[in-house]
């Protein structure tokens, strides 16, 4: 055991022959652990001697490369199986890093920390990374890396649970006086009539209020663990990696410590991490310092890469350091807790309709108060024998209590009939319901409030590539000089230099990347669409070898892809001869506008006369009325000392014409939105030609060769009129070419002046401006930028315009729903409220109990909102006009149902409430009994009219409305226990077959009353424009 070892390797075999002597030796097994232990101890301290001994003669750890830490790590006596020599090798072999100093490296930005790593080099070897081929990436090295670094997610504080939605529906005012009201009737009751008896009062009101307070606990908490979903779904970004030499996409909490990311404009970083190499790149860390500013990246200077930040500029790649909980970021996402809470515009304006009609419902309840006190202490009430109630001295004091609570307790229960409660709730329920249904139409919600005011949108401005064309991109033509090469002759025609230029432009000008599998035949391009269509082009066509240009040229300079120049650029040095050479590449009228010279197939370089530049226009014209996007590329050779790519007196190399087809659906999904009077805006940075020949091809542009004056323009004469122009001509704008993000901004900016509700889409971070002004931002899902994504409120998962149309119709779906439960809600409550004060104010008592009320709210407030809030949208929506900004929200032809059918109950049931017991010749009980069971069957048969405002066949398309048959199926049942089984818990008495016939029939004939009322015509003016309160609805 007194051995000494010179190496780790020594060390490592030394143990690993220690212990398999001693594991062959017959020793306990607690005497086994004891050895291991002191086995363990020993080359511990044996190693830490050799260490210090060390770095008296080395400057550096010959095990580890680095000053800061060494390690050699032994897994614990209970990992080892003693038995087998095969698990003695250590499952890790990563060192142990201090991921709190490598986070403050970055936090902090400190080069010097960095070189005592011996920089991004150093650091790439601790970690055992390949900084051109990334990690191994096989499952058993990321599942090191993970157990050695952590995973890339962070701890979230726990969503909420049932008990804390149960807790806060009892804090309600109107439930806790409900339930102190219960509790005195429960001691007055059980002191008078013994516990056997005495409790069925009190005890009925705290279980109905228990009842309703479980339901709607239940509702918000179903919805809380709805939004928690698609929160976790929104936050797997997928994330460009190399692992074993291969590019690939892979989800951000995948990323592992030692991974190679690749990163772009709009991308979000997924981890701290430190620069590789990279050009013209900026980072926005606004979200972590409050800093505005763009911070400049690079090796030399600031090489640091924060968790949370978003790429303001260039490409580049990163070696990710430090993950999840070790990064800044993920301390500081852990301690923020999401509000699933939040209140969209619809939500405040029915918050404001509550307010309004609960303040009606409290005079009312006030009122009944009042009056029923007054006449039970004027001796104008009688108990169930006929005996007046209240006899000054000689009533008993237990019988005023109970008196007087039972008042008190029907005046607070009218306040939770009255007030609608239910507003709110089903917004909060249709807009989950909707949420859930829209991902499976490929449409994520990320903000409630877009959800709901889809439905009014007036406009829609899109974009061409990816949401109107499938953005699969393909090169189809290529322009030579003035000849249209085809492909069978590219080897033959173009000159050997001419195609080696080509090779310099394509394949060092592009935020792609080509990757050659060892094994397969199959080369896999990476990047956009519109740079993998031309790298595919050049690899095959033009037998373009990727590697081979690595190796002889080194880039200099990168001028990144810019959405107002529309271009790129790169300055390359030929390491042969060390001469500079100037690429680039973008749109062929733009790059065209640059030449002053043109090559031939032969490689023969020719000046551009102007005659010739005009045919060049008729080509690149010919190429986009054919819906071709042209990319054109251009060369200059320049002199060794300059450092940036020259823009002046280039010579065009060619001109390829890429085809986009229009996605299959795209035309329908306009004509639709077209029917639904939603105008569509085409806002594209392709040429007016290419603009054009897609808008008609979509429906956006008639078929006809001649279009209004001022319907398709340049984005250059959008921005060139004065703010007057603007606003008078851009209602008549169809499409918009060579825009910049800042063309699409004013627009929308101009738009909404004009008092249009904006709908906008959106892929790149330029678009970010756009999408947050906009009423309704509409981010791509596939093609979108990070920084897009955040800024809009729906993302679109599969770029599909048809999916906007989709989103329009749940918009409308939405606010359609809330105004079917509005009407359902107000009947019962004009109803309620006017039936409980007539009879309360001539007849002193109500006819219906504390109890009986509760269970009306429940159908009404928590059953009603799921039945009516659930309804799928119909096709039948997309042919209404929008509803503009201040359309009121109960409309006229809402008030008339709403009326119709409050003046029919409180006929029939005041009529019960006075002349029932000698219509049928029953008693008091059965009276009250059958109005009750009147007025339940009535709503159930009313939330059939409510499904539809206008139409009068209501029952159109029920059979796939599984959800509201059963909630009726439900409520029916329900209320027959309640009538015939629960008469103790509801005051009621049983029911005889006529009896049930007559509620039934009655009930019914809210049917064909909804049809008649339906034929009759409404008024412009709105309803409620006759009162002053009207502003409660706008």
């Amino acid at each position: 055991m007194a051995t000494k070892f010179h190496s780790a390797t020594d060390y490592g075999s030394g143990l690993y022959r220690a212990l398999l002597d001693f594991s062959s030796s017959t020793l306990t097994k607690p005497q086994k652990r004891w050895r291991i232990a002191c086995i363990a101890i020993h080359f511990s301290l044996s190693l830490a001697k050799s260490i210090i001994n060390g770095r008296r003669n080395h400057k550096y750890s010959e095990i580890s490369g680095s000053t800061s830490h060494t390690v050699l790590e032994i897994d614990t006596v209970s990992s080892l199986d003693l038995s087998s020599s095969t698990n003695l090798v250590p499952e890790s072999c990563f060192p142990i890093v201090d991921q709190t100093k490598l986070r403050d490296m970055v936090k902090n930005k400190s080069m010097d920390e960095l070189r005592q790593f011996d920089g991004v080099d150093g650091i790439a070897k601790l970690l055992k990374t390949d900084l051109e081929n990334g990690i191994p990436g096989d499952e058993d090295d990321t599942k090191k890396r993970r157990t050695a670094f952590g995973s890339n997610t962070y701890q979230t504080l726990p969503p909420k649970g049932l008990m804390y939605f149960v807790v806060e529906a009892f804090k309600d005012t109107t439930i806790i006086i409900l339930l102190a009201c219960a509790a005195l009737s429960l001691a007055f009751g059980i002191r008078e009539h013994g516990i056997q008896e005495g409790w069925y009062e009190g005890g009925s009101i705290c279980v109905a209020v228990f009842l309703v307070v479980v339901v709607s606990a239940a509702s918000n908490f179903r919805q809380e663990r709805q939004f928690d979903k698609l929160s976790k779904i929104s936050s797997n970004i997928n994330i460009d990696v190399v692992r074993d030499g291969r590019r690939q996409k892979i989800s951000i909490f995948n990323v592992a410590v030692g991974d190679v990311v690749f990163l772009t404009i709009g991308d979000q970083i997924p981890a701290d991490g430190l620069f590789i190499d990279g050009h013209s790149f900026q980072v926005d860390e606004s979200s972590l310092t409050g800093e505005s500013d763009h911070v400049e990246v690079d090796s030399k200077h600031n090489p640091f890469l924060m968790s949370g930040s978003k790429v303001a500029n260039g490409y580049s790649r990163m070696l990710v350091i430090s993950v999840g909980m070790n990064t800044a970021w993920g301390k500081m996402m852990s301690s923020i807790t999401k509000d699933s809470n939040e209140q969209t515009p619809l939500q405040e304006r029915l918050n404001k309709l509550t307010t309004s009609i609960g303040k009606v419902g409290l005079s009312v309840a006030f009122l009944v108060l009042v009056v029923m006190l007054i006449r039970y202490f004027t001796g104008n009430t009688e108990d169930e024998n006929g005996n007046q109630e209240y006899n000054g001295t000689r009533t008993d004091l237990n019988d005023i209590f109970n008196s007087v609570l039972r008042i008190i307790s029907t005046a607070v229960t009218i306040v939770v009939v009255a007030i609608p409660e239910g507003l709110p709730l089903a917004v909060t329920l249709t807009l989950a319901y909707s949420m859930k249904r829209m991902m499976a139409d490929q449409a994520m919600v990320r903000n409630l409030s877009g959800c709901e005011t889809m439905g009014s949108a007036t406009v829609i401005c899109t974009d061409k590539t990816g949401t109107l064309t499938m953005n699969q991109m393909k090169v189809t033509k290529f322009w030579l000089g003035h000849d249209n090469m085809e492909e069978d002759q590219y080897s033959q025609a173009i000159a050997l230099d001419l195609q080696e230029l080509f090779h310099q432009g394509i394949g060092f000008n592009t935020t792609g990347s080509i990757y050659k599998p060892k094994s397969e035949s199959i080369i896999e391009y990476s990047g956009s669409p519109t740079e993998k269509a031309i790298l595919s082009w050049a690899v095959q066509d033009l037998h373009m070898d990727i590697e081979k240009l690595k190796q002889n040229y080194t880039i200099i300079h990168v001028e990144t892809f810019n959405s107002e120049k529309k271009r790129s650029g790169i300055l390359i040095k030929k390491k042969v001869d060390n001469t500079n050479h100037v690429h680039w590449k973008g749109a062929a009228e733009m790059v065209l506008a640059m030449c002053t010279h043109y090559y031939q197939g032969t490689g023969e370089v020719k000046s551009i006369t102007e005659n010739e530049r005009s045919q060049f226009e008729n080509i690149i014209q010919g190429m986009s009325a054919s819906s071709l996007r042209c990319i054109a590329f251009a060369y200059k050779q320049i002199e060794p000392e300059k450092v940036q790519c020259d823009e002046d007196d280039l010579t065009l190399l060619g001109i390829v014409g890429l085809k986009d087809p229009c996605r299959p659906g795209a035309k329908k999904a306009i004509e639709s939105c077209r029917m639904a009077g939603v105008q569509i805006k085409m806002i594209t940075g392709d040429n007016v030609f290419t603009a054009k020949a897609i808008a008609t091809e979509c429906g956006i542009l008639s078929s006809d060769q001649e279009h209004g004056v001022g319907e398709v323009i340049e984005g250059s004469e959008f921005r060139n009129y004065t703010p007057e122009e603007r606003f008078l001509k851009v209602n008549k704008i169809r499409v918009m070419a060579r825009s910049s993000p800042m063309d699409k901004l004013m627009m929308v900016q101009c738009l909404k002046l004009k008092g249009h509700v904006v709908a906008v889409t959106g892929d790149g971070t330029n678009d970010a401006p756009a999408l947050k002004e906009a009423d309704v931002g509409l981010s791509m899902g596939i093609q979108g930028t990070e920084v897009a994504k955040e800024s809009s409120d729906i993302v679109i998962l599969d770029d599909d315009f048809a999916s906007v149309a989709t989103v329009l119709k749940w918009g409308r779906c939405v606010y359609n729903n809330i105004q079917k439960f509005i009407q359902f809600q107000l009947t019962v409550n004009v109803a309620a409220l006017v039936i409980n004060f007539i009879a309360a104010v001539s007849a002193g008592d109500v006819p219906l109990t504390t109890v009986q009320l509760l269970w009306v709210n429940l159908i009404m407030d928590t059953l009603g909102a799921l039945a009516l809030a659930t309804e799928r949208p119909t096709d039948e929506l997309m042919h209404n006009p929008p509803v503009g900004r201040t359309e009121p929200l109960i409309t006229k032809i809402m008030w008339r149902n709403l009326l119709a059918q409050a003046i029919y109950q409180i006929a029939v049931l005041l009529t019960f409430q006075f002349k029932g017991k000698s219509i049928f010749n029953v008693e008091e009980k059965v009276k009250d009994t059958l109005i009750f069971n009147t007025f339940v069957l009535c709503q159930v048969f009313n939330e059939f009219n409510s499904r539809n405002l206008e139409k009068k066949n209501v029952f159109k398309g029920i059979h796939k409305n599984g959800l509201f048959l059963g909630i009726i199926a439900v409520t029916l049942i329900l209320q027959v226990v309640m009538v015939e089984f629960l008469k103790k818990f509801a005051d009621t008495v049983s029911l005889n077959w006529v009896q049930w016939g007559i509620c039934i029939l009655l009930a019914a004939f809210t049917w064909p009353l909804g049809w008649i009322v339906k034929c009759i015509p409404v008024p412009k003016m709105p309803f409620l424009s006759y009162f002053k309160f009207s502003h409660t609805t706008t």
